[in-house]
């Protein structure tokens, strides 16, 4: 498969959270406002992009007994350099998002890719690869998170877009509002796959 069709399965066709529904414990949690989804899209996406290089690279030289913990420790690394920068350059985005930060070491996509990808392909298809489930998780985290603030806040990225009138429904900014935001997106997500087959 080319580095293009790669890169792009990720962000559709194998959509992490619209299509595998994988990694929802972050999904549901942070995604209150659109800069926590963003913030941690992009946190999961580094540590994905790194940890699958490096088990690409170290995929001969890791022993099949030990390639699961030998990938949690790769992935634990990444997540440590992560939640560092954050702390030290984005404090407020790091106390938002808590303890989902570290717990990326064990996010499913991310572990998922290293098993069934990055320890089988070379290495620019892996980057490639995780570029694109890294990007596709990033975007349905912001826009689950920019659902569910406009919705629970009547704000986006902190900006107010409806007047003072605009009554919120706090709901949306509630656990349960996370588990109706997510069924409305995957409802839409099904209903735009079976209008284009």
């Amino acid at each position: 498969m080319s580095l293009g069709r790669e890169f792009i399965k990720g962000i559709w066709k194998e959509n992490a959270v619209f299509k595998l529904v994988l990694g929802m414990c972050p999904t549901l949690a942070v995604t209150t406002s659109a800069i926590n989804g963003l913030g941690m899209g992009l946190a999961t996406t580094f540590v994905l992009v790194c940890s699958n290089m490096a088990v690409s690279l170290m995929r001969h030289i890791i022993p099949s007994q030990v390639r699961i913990p030998a990938f949690i420790v790769i992935i634990a690394s990444f997540v440590t350099v992560v939640q560092l920068c954050m702390e030290a350059y984005l404090y407020g985005l790091y106390k938002a998002l808590g303890i989902f930060i570290p717990l990326i070491v064990v996010n499913c996509v991310i572990l998922g890719r290293a098993e069934a990808f990055a320890s089988k392909n070379p290495l620019m298809s892996s980057i490639a690869d995780g570029m694109g489930m890294g990007i596709g998780f990033t975007l349905s985290l912001f826009v689950l998170g920019s659902v569910r603030e406009i919705l629970g806040s009547g704000t986006l990225l902190g900006h107010v877009l409806f007047g003072a009138s605009y009554k919120p429904f706090i709901l949306f900014i509630l656990p349960p509002g996370a588990f109706i935001a997510l069924g409305t997106l995957l409802a839409l997500m099904n209903r735009v796959e079976m209008k284009r087959d």
